[in-house]
């Protein structure tokens, strides 16, 4: 049930809250998980508050109460990664073998590969691909507001 709550801005609020060292006022969620308004971010603050993932302590800022696995996604410490990702680096050992054996086939002459190795080396390739760039685009989705950020703070120094 958490778990259909989370997307989007709520989800970002969630992530940034989940990598804060100290407890985040309502401004610091606006700047942080790049929202529009303080407003904004208190309506996405009070929906994890009423989902029990967060608690307001007594100073009026917000603390994680509760971190929950996410459904297409990973902790890794601080990090929500997608377990597309994962499952692209298990393609990418398949495809490092398979491609270990056809040049390892170039070295040793009595070594003969079969079309249909060829075949699955393709299919293999392809797969990681897909893997990786679906990954990478839900990555992007929980990360992109941070690098926005980032960017932008790096602007104002200058």
């Amino acid at each position: 049930m958490v778990n259909n709550e989370l997307e989007g801005n709520t989800l970002s609020v969630y992530v940034y809250i989940v990598r804060a060292d100290e407890p985040v006022g309502t401004r610091d969620v606006t700047r942080g998980a790049v929202l529009s308004s303080t407003s904004v971010a208190y309506r996405h603050l009070q929906k994890l508050e009423n989902l029990g993932l967060i608690e307001k302590n007594s100073y009026g800022n917000y603390l994680l109460k509760q971190k929950i696995n996410i459904n297409g996604y990973v902790w890794v410490g601080k990090n929500l990664v997608p377990r597309l990702l994962f499952y692209s680096f298990f393609f990418l050992g398949a495809f490092a073998a398979e491609t270990s054996t056809l040049l390892l086939s170039l070295v040793i002459k009595s070594l003969v590969i079969e079309v249909s190795f060829l075949f699955l080396t393709a299919m293999t390739l392809v797969t990681m691909i897909l893997f990786i760039f679906e990954g990478l685009v839900l990555y992007r989705k929980i990360s992109s507001k941070r690098v926005e950020q980032s960017s932008k703070n790096d602007e104002y120094k200058n």
